[in-house]
Formats: structure tokens, sequence, C-alpha cells
């Protein structure tokens, strides 16, 4: 914890919300691939362009979920700078 709070630059507090940001995020993206799947799927299995289309459209909407949950705890703040630092290094902003 007191790693992760140097790192972060935050208080060991808040690294066990930061934490559960991360975990909520998670587990919301977890449980809504199953009933995605299954609507794509039916009784089958996942047609190959829904699982290009979900890995390509995670992404955005796992760090809006950041944001979202982020804002409900009340690390907005350090989660609008992660994930301007996540699309700078993902694009090559300098």
């Amino acid at each position: 914890m007191d790693r992760l709070a140097v790192r972060w630059g935050v208080s060991p507090s808040r690294v066990i919300l930061i934490l559960a940001v991360f975990a909520c995020t998670g587990f919301t993206v977890m449980f809504l691939k199953r009933p995605l799947v299954a609507w794509a799927a039916g009784n089958g299995e996942a047609p190959g362009w829904f699982t290009v289309a979900y890995y390509v459209l995670i992404l955005p909407f796992y760090n809006l979920l950041l944001l979202v949950y982020g804002g409900l705890l009340g690390q907005f703040r350090f989660f609008w700078e992660f994930e301007k630092r996540f699309f700078r290094r993902l694009f090559g902003i300098r």
C-alpha cells in the first residue's frame, strides 16, 4: 500500500479507494460480458465479428466506467489524470 501511495502521490487511505474503483470497474465489465455474448450468440458460440467488436469497444467503455466509479467514490481528479496519461501513452503524445 505504501509503495502505491508513493507512486501515485496519494495517502494510503486513498489507495484503498482507488483500488476499489479498479475492482468495481473490472467486475462491472466482467458481469456485462455474459449478457452481451448471449445476445450476440444466441445458443451457440459468439461470432468472430462480435469478439473483435467487443475488444475494440471495451477499452473506451472501461475508461468511462473508471471515471464514473471514480466520481462516485470521490476520486474523479485522480482518474481524470490517470486517463489523460493513459491516452497520451496509447497515442504516443508527449
